[in-house]
């Protein structure tokens, strides 16, 4: 090869190279900018869920703790078909907007839809006292709501307030959360085979928690769920449901 053919192939190279250097570099920042839009996205999507849905079967004390928590009172309360809207706020953070969802099953799941996109995190509300003989209707409604598409999807953090806890048979978080293991994981496999047995077009059901072992709440994760104790007859007996909305905003 004549040294003209070697200046002009080295020029070649050096061009070839240098597109493809051209290539990657601007894939690279494309990338960048997908990663960029994605991140404002998401914060955007943090910062306009500033909902805390407070849910459960009817007179678990939701509208109690929902007028301690923004009226700082105790008010009476009564079974209502319509939702409760008010703010809490915590120091140095952006106030939570609080809604009281109702817990007739005639309108529950309809007022549920209208604000669980929006919910940064979910108080599921219930009476310690009366859940061994409420325990199939707690959990058909806790299921109902940990498999929600949106609540899957959006992975808001969620609690399981045990109210009640003043009545000298109460049942503590501890238990209540053993027994609703147990009655979440004897749904789970009834509803699994409901739904495996009506599905049409061959697609496997979603699956609360683990396969191939009983159900628990850890299992659920990235969702996080907790426990705690509160007796809404009291302000200061909702300490622990204070410290945990703080920790979501």
């Amino acid at each position: 090869m004549s040294r003209k053919e070697e200046t002009i192939r080295g020029v070649l190279d050096l061009e070839e190279k240098g597109s493809q250097w051209g290539i990657i570099l601007f894939t690279s920042v494309i990338g960048l900018i997908i990663l960029a839009v994605f991140l404002i996205l998401w914060k955007r999507g943090q910062v306009s869920r500033r909902g805390i849905c407070l849910v459960g079967l009817c007179e678990s004390g939701k509208t109690l703790i929902f007028s301690q928590l923004v009226y700082q009172k105790a008010v009476e309360s009564f079974t209502s078909l319509r939702e409760n809207v008010g703010t809490v706020t915590f120091e140095n953070k952006a106030a939570l907007k609080l809604v009281d969802v109702p817990g007739h099953e005639r309108v529950r799941q309809r007022f549920f839809d209208a604000y669980k996109s929006t919910a940064r995190g979910i108080v599921f509300v219930l009476d310690s006292f009366t859940l061994p003989k409420d325990i199939r209707d707690v959990a058909e409604y806790l299921y109902t709501v940990l498999s929600d598409p949106v609540v899957t999807s959006n992975k808001p953090q969620i609690l399981i307030l045990c109210n009640k806890q003043d009545h000298a048979l109460a049942k503590g978080p501890q238990v209540i959360q053993s027994l609703l293991e147990k009655e979440m994981n004897v749904l789970r496999n009834t509803q699994t085979n409901q739904l495996e047995a009506i599905s049409e077009d061959g697609k496997k059901p979603f699956f609360l928690g683990q396969e191939g072992k009983n159900f628990e709440f850890s299992d659920i994760y990235p969702i996080r769920v907790d426990f705690a104790a509160s007796s809404a007859q009291q302000l200061d007996e909702l300490e622990k449901l204070n410290k945990w909305l703080q920790a979501v905003a």
